[in-house]
Protein backbone atom coordinates (compact mmCIF):
# COMPACT_ATOMS: atom_id res chain seq x y z
CA UNK A 1 0.00 0.00 0.00
CA UNK A 2 1.50 3.35 -1.07
CA UNK A 3 1.87 6.44 1.15
CA UNK A 4 -1.17 8.22 -0.32
CA UNK A 5 -3.43 5.22 0.29
CA UNK A 6 -2.20 4.96 3.88
CA UNK A 7 -2.75 8.68 4.37
CA UNK A 8 -6.31 8.43 3.01
CA UNK A 9 -6.97 5.44 5.29
CA UNK A 10 -5.64 7.41 8.26
CA UNK A 11 -7.89 10.36 7.43
CA UNK A 12 -10.90 8.05 7.07
CA UNK A 13 -10.15 6.39 10.41
CA UNK A 14 -9.93 9.77 12.16
CA UNK A 15 -13.21 10.88 10.57
CA UNK A 16 -15.02 7.71 11.69
CA UNK A 17 -13.86 8.22 15.28
CA UNK A 18 -14.89 11.88 15.17
CA UNK A 19 -18.32 10.95 13.80
CA UNK A 20 -19.01 8.52 16.65
CA UNK A 21 -17.56 10.91 19.22
CA UNK A 22 -20.41 13.41 18.83
CA UNK A 23 -22.78 10.94 20.47
CA UNK A 24 -20.36 9.04 22.73
CA UNK A 25 -19.10 12.20 24.45
CA UNK A 26 -22.54 13.84 24.55
CA UNK A 27 -24.02 11.08 26.74
CA UNK A 28 -21.47 11.71 29.52
CA UNK A 29 -22.05 15.47 29.78
CA UNK A 30 -22.83 17.16 32.06
CA UNK A 31 -24.15 14.55 34.52
CA UNK A 32 -20.88 12.67 35.01
CA UNK A 33 -18.29 15.11 33.65
CA UNK A 34 -18.67 18.80 32.77
CA UNK A 35 -17.57 19.76 29.24
CA UNK A 36 -14.52 21.71 30.44
CA UNK A 37 -13.58 18.99 32.92
CA UNK A 38 -13.69 16.61 29.96
CA UNK A 39 -11.15 18.83 28.18
CA UNK A 40 -8.69 18.54 31.05
CA UNK A 41 -9.03 14.76 30.91
CA UNK A 42 -8.44 14.94 27.14
CA UNK A 43 -5.34 17.11 27.09
CA UNK A 44 -3.68 15.52 30.13
CA UNK A 45 -4.44 12.00 28.89
CA UNK A 46 -3.21 12.72 25.38
CA UNK A 47 -0.12 14.52 26.66
CA UNK A 48 0.83 11.52 28.80
CA UNK A 49 0.27 9.13 25.88
CA UNK A 50 2.28 11.16 23.36
CA UNK A 51 5.18 11.82 25.74
CA UNK A 52 5.26 8.12 26.70
CA UNK A 53 5.43 7.04 23.04
CA UNK A 54 8.12 9.65 22.37
CA UNK A 55 10.44 7.86 24.81
CA UNK A 56 10.84 4.97 22.35
CA UNK A 57 11.03 7.18 19.25
CA UNK A 58 14.11 8.87 17.73
CA UNK A 59 14.67 12.23 19.41
CA UNK A 60 13.95 15.38 17.43
CA UNK A 61 14.88 18.96 18.27
CA UNK A 62 12.39 21.69 17.46
CA UNK A 63 13.98 24.71 15.80
CA UNK A 64 13.53 27.87 17.83
CA UNK A 65 11.78 29.68 14.98
CA UNK A 66 9.07 26.98 14.86
CA UNK A 67 8.03 27.24 18.50
CA UNK A 68 5.87 30.30 17.81
CA UNK A 69 3.92 28.50 15.07
CA UNK A 70 3.55 25.44 17.32
CA UNK A 71 2.29 27.65 20.16
CA UNK A 72 -0.31 29.38 17.95
CA UNK A 73 -1.40 26.10 16.33
CA UNK A 74 -1.84 24.55 19.79
CA UNK A 75 -3.91 27.55 20.90
CA UNK A 76 -6.35 26.95 18.03
CA UNK A 77 -6.22 23.14 17.91
CA UNK A 78 -5.79 22.08 21.54
CA UNK A 79 -7.47 24.94 23.39
CA UNK A 80 -10.16 27.09 21.73
CA UNK A 81 -11.20 24.30 19.35
CA UNK A 82 -11.70 21.74 22.14
CA UNK A 83 -13.34 24.11 24.63
CA UNK A 84 -15.87 25.31 22.06
CA UNK A 85 -16.59 21.81 20.74
CA UNK A 86 -17.34 20.16 24.07
CA UNK A 87 -19.32 23.08 25.50
CA UNK A 88 -21.21 23.43 22.21
CA UNK A 89 -21.90 19.69 22.11
CA UNK A 90 -23.21 19.76 25.69
CA UNK A 91 -25.62 22.60 24.81
CA UNK A 92 -26.64 21.34 21.37
CA UNK A 93 -27.21 17.91 19.74
CA UNK A 94 -24.95 15.29 18.11
CA UNK A 95 -26.48 15.76 14.63
CA UNK A 96 -26.16 19.56 14.78
CA UNK A 97 -22.49 19.28 15.75
CA UNK A 98 -21.88 16.70 13.03
CA UNK A 99 -23.35 18.99 10.36
CA UNK A 100 -21.65 22.19 11.50
CA UNK A 101 -18.20 20.58 11.62
CA UNK A 102 -18.64 19.85 7.90
CA UNK A 103 -18.00 23.55 7.28
CA UNK A 104 -14.28 22.98 8.00
CA UNK A 105 -13.27 22.74 4.29
CA UNK A 106 -15.05 26.03 3.56
CA UNK A 107 -13.30 27.70 6.49
CA UNK A 108 -9.93 26.33 5.31
CA UNK A 109 -10.67 27.76 1.86
CA UNK A 110 -11.47 31.21 3.29
CA UNK A 111 -8.32 31.20 5.43
CA UNK A 112 -6.24 30.00 2.47
CA UNK A 113 -7.64 32.87 0.35
CA UNK A 114 -6.63 35.43 2.98
CA UNK A 115 -3.26 34.03 4.04
CA UNK A 116 -2.11 31.88 1.10
CA UNK A 117 -3.61 33.96 -1.74
CA UNK A 118 -5.70 31.06 -3.05
CA UNK A 119 -8.05 32.23 -5.79
CA UNK A 120 -11.78 32.19 -5.05
CA UNK A 121 -13.84 31.17 -8.10
CA UNK A 122 -17.56 31.85 -8.51
CA UNK A 123 -18.33 28.22 -7.64
CA UNK A 124 -16.28 28.46 -4.46
CA UNK A 125 -17.95 31.71 -3.43
CA UNK A 126 -21.37 30.13 -4.07
CA UNK A 127 -20.30 27.11 -2.01
CA UNK A 128 -19.23 29.34 0.87
CA UNK A 129 -22.58 31.13 0.81
CA UNK A 130 -24.64 27.92 0.70
CA UNK A 131 -22.58 26.30 3.45
CA UNK A 132 -23.05 29.19 5.82
CA UNK A 133 -26.76 29.43 5.03
CA UNK A 134 -27.01 25.80 6.16
CA UNK A 135 -25.11 26.60 9.35
CA UNK A 136 -27.26 29.67 10.08
CA UNK A 137 -30.38 27.58 9.47
CA UNK A 138 -29.26 25.13 12.13
CA UNK A 139 -28.33 27.90 14.55
CA UNK A 140 -31.69 29.67 14.22
CA UNK A 141 -34.11 26.79 13.66
CA UNK A 142 -32.26 23.60 14.56
CA UNK A 143 -33.79 23.31 18.02
CA UNK A 144 -36.10 20.36 18.60
CA UNK A 145 -38.23 20.06 21.71
CA UNK A 146 -38.18 16.29 21.34
CA UNK A 147 -34.42 16.07 21.92
CA UNK A 148 -33.42 15.75 25.56
CA UNK A 149 -30.18 17.02 27.11
CA UNK A 150 -29.86 20.01 24.74
CA UNK A 151 -30.39 23.06 27.00
CA UNK A 152 -29.36 25.85 24.59
CA UNK A 153 -29.14 24.64 20.99
CA UNK A 154 -28.61 28.06 19.36
CA UNK A 155 -25.68 29.03 21.61
CA UNK A 156 -24.27 25.53 21.31
CA UNK A 157 -24.38 25.74 17.51
CA UNK A 158 -22.54 29.08 17.55
CA UNK A 159 -19.82 27.51 19.71
CA UNK A 160 -19.61 24.57 17.32
CA UNK A 161 -19.14 27.02 14.44
CA UNK A 162 -16.27 28.66 16.35
CA UNK A 163 -14.85 25.17 16.91
CA UNK A 164 -14.94 24.41 13.16
CA UNK A 165 -13.24 27.74 12.41
CA UNK A 166 -10.44 27.10 14.90
CA UNK A 167 -9.92 23.54 13.66
CA UNK A 168 -9.61 24.85 10.10
CA UNK A 169 -7.04 27.41 11.25
CA UNK A 170 -5.17 24.66 13.11
CA UNK A 171 -4.93 22.47 9.98
CA UNK A 172 -3.62 25.38 7.88
CA UNK A 173 -1.03 26.35 10.51
CA UNK A 174 0.23 22.85 11.33
CA UNK A 175 0.61 21.74 7.69
CA UNK A 176 4.17 23.17 7.17
CA UNK A 177 5.32 21.65 10.47
CA UNK A 178 4.33 18.14 9.38
CA UNK A 179 6.99 18.31 6.67
CA UNK A 180 9.74 18.88 9.23
CA UNK A 181 8.81 16.90 12.32
CA UNK A 182 7.27 13.55 13.23
CA UNK A 183 3.68 13.23 14.38
CA UNK A 184 4.70 12.25 17.92
CA UNK A 185 7.10 15.19 18.30
CA UNK A 186 4.48 17.72 17.23
CA UNK A 187 1.69 16.25 19.29
CA UNK A 188 3.64 15.89 22.53
CA UNK A 189 4.55 19.58 22.52
CA UNK A 190 1.14 20.79 21.35
CA UNK A 191 -0.78 18.82 23.95
CA UNK A 192 1.60 19.92 26.69
CA UNK A 193 0.81 23.49 25.65
CA UNK A 194 -2.86 22.49 25.56
CA UNK A 195 -2.67 21.49 29.24
CA UNK A 196 -1.22 24.91 30.09
CA UNK A 197 -3.67 26.87 27.93
CA UNK A 198 -6.83 25.12 29.13
CA UNK A 199 -5.94 24.74 32.82
CA UNK A 200 -7.59 28.00 34.05
CA UNK A 201 -10.85 27.10 32.28
CA UNK A 202 -11.01 23.39 33.12
CA UNK A 203 -9.65 22.89 36.63
CA UNK A 204 -12.94 23.67 38.44
CA UNK A 205 -15.06 21.13 36.56
CA UNK A 206 -12.23 18.59 36.70
CA UNK A 207 -12.17 18.77 40.51
CA UNK A 208 -15.97 18.30 40.59
CA UNK A 209 -15.77 14.82 38.99
CA UNK A 210 -17.01 12.17 41.41
CA UNK A 211 -14.61 9.35 40.55
CA UNK A 212 -16.00 6.91 43.13
CA UNK A 213 -19.48 6.94 41.62
CA UNK A 214 -18.62 6.86 37.89
CA UNK A 215 -20.38 3.91 36.23
CA UNK A 216 -18.69 1.77 33.59
CA UNK A 217 -20.78 3.46 30.87
CA UNK A 218 -19.16 6.79 31.70
CA UNK A 219 -15.66 5.31 32.12
CA UNK A 220 -15.51 3.63 28.71
CA UNK A 221 -16.83 6.78 27.03
CA UNK A 222 -14.19 8.90 28.74
CA UNK A 223 -11.55 6.37 27.66
CA UNK A 224 -12.82 6.50 24.07
CA UNK A 225 -12.53 10.30 24.00
CA UNK A 226 -9.00 10.31 25.47
CA UNK A 227 -7.50 7.42 23.51
CA UNK A 228 -9.62 7.47 20.37
CA UNK A 229 -10.89 10.99 19.75
CA UNK A 230 -7.76 12.71 21.06
CA UNK A 231 -4.68 10.49 20.79
CA UNK A 232 -5.54 8.44 17.70
CA UNK A 233 -7.34 11.12 15.67
CA UNK A 234 -4.69 13.80 16.10
CA UNK A 235 -1.97 11.27 15.31
CA UNK A 236 -3.84 9.99 12.25
CA UNK A 237 -4.60 13.50 10.96
CA UNK A 238 -1.01 14.71 11.31
CA UNK A 239 0.21 11.51 9.65
CA UNK A 240 -2.22 12.10 6.77
CA UNK A 241 -1.11 15.75 6.47
CA UNK A 242 2.41 14.57 5.66
CA UNK A 243 1.10 13.30 2.30
CA UNK A 244 -2.23 15.04 1.70
CA UNK A 245 -3.05 18.79 1.49
CA UNK A 246 -5.02 20.37 4.33
CA UNK A 247 -8.02 20.86 2.02
CA UNK A 248 -8.17 17.10 1.34
CA UNK A 249 -8.09 16.32 5.07
CA UNK A 250 -10.81 18.89 5.59
CA UNK A 251 -12.92 17.30 2.84
CA UNK A 252 -13.15 14.10 4.89
CA UNK A 253 -15.57 15.95 7.14
CA UNK A 254 -18.14 15.18 4.39
CA UNK A 255 -18.45 11.79 6.06
CA UNK A 256 -18.79 13.00 9.64
CA UNK A 257 -22.47 13.97 9.52
CA UNK A 258 -23.36 10.67 7.86
CA UNK A 259 -21.56 8.66 10.54
CA UNK A 260 -22.88 10.94 13.29
CA UNK A 261 -26.49 10.77 12.08
CA UNK A 262 -26.49 6.99 11.72
CA UNK A 263 -24.90 6.41 15.13
CA UNK A 264 -26.99 9.06 16.95
CA UNK A 265 -30.32 7.88 15.51
CA UNK A 266 -29.57 4.16 16.05
CA UNK A 267 -28.60 4.78 19.67
CA UNK A 268 -31.62 7.06 20.22
CA UNK A 269 -29.56 10.11 21.17
CA UNK A 270 -30.89 12.47 18.50
CA UNK A 271 -33.71 12.90 15.97
CA UNK A 272 -33.46 13.70 12.26
CA UNK A 273 -36.05 16.30 11.21
CA UNK A 274 -36.74 18.36 8.06
CA UNK A 275 -34.66 21.36 9.20
CA UNK A 276 -31.60 19.18 9.81
CA UNK A 277 -32.07 17.43 6.46
CA UNK A 278 -32.30 20.78 4.63
CA UNK A 279 -29.24 22.09 6.49
CA UNK A 280 -27.33 18.91 5.59
CA UNK A 281 -28.17 19.36 1.90
CA UNK A 282 -27.10 23.04 1.92
CA UNK A 283 -23.86 22.34 3.78
CA UNK A 284 -22.98 19.29 1.63
CA UNK A 285 -23.68 21.24 -1.59
CA UNK A 286 -21.70 24.21 -0.33
CA UNK A 287 -18.70 22.15 0.69
CA UNK A 288 -18.78 20.28 -2.65
CA UNK A 289 -18.76 23.51 -4.66
CA UNK A 290 -16.13 25.14 -2.43
CA UNK A 291 -13.84 22.11 -2.69
CA UNK A 292 -14.37 21.53 -6.43
CA UNK A 293 -11.16 21.94 -8.40
CA UNK A 294 -10.95 23.52 -11.82
CA UNK A 295 -10.40 21.09 -14.67
CA UNK A 296 -7.06 22.60 -15.50
CA UNK A 297 -5.69 21.73 -12.07
CA UNK A 298 -4.69 18.36 -10.67
CA UNK A 299 -5.17 16.96 -7.21
CA UNK A 300 -2.15 17.06 -4.91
Amino acid sequence: MNNRALALLAAFGATTIYGMNHTIAKVVMPHYVGPFGFIMLRVIGASILFWSVSLIMPKETIERKDFFRIAIAALFGMCINMLMFFKGLQLSTPINSGVIVTLTPIIILILSAFFLNEKLTRFKVLGIILGFIGAVLLILYGNSSRVINAPNVSLGNIMLLINATCFGAYLVMVKPLTKKYSTITLMKWMFLLGVIYTFPFTITEFLEISWNTLPFEAIWRIGFVIVGTTFLTYMLNVYALKTLPATTIGAFTYLQPIITIIYAVITGNDLLDSIKILACILVFTGVYLASKKRRATTDD
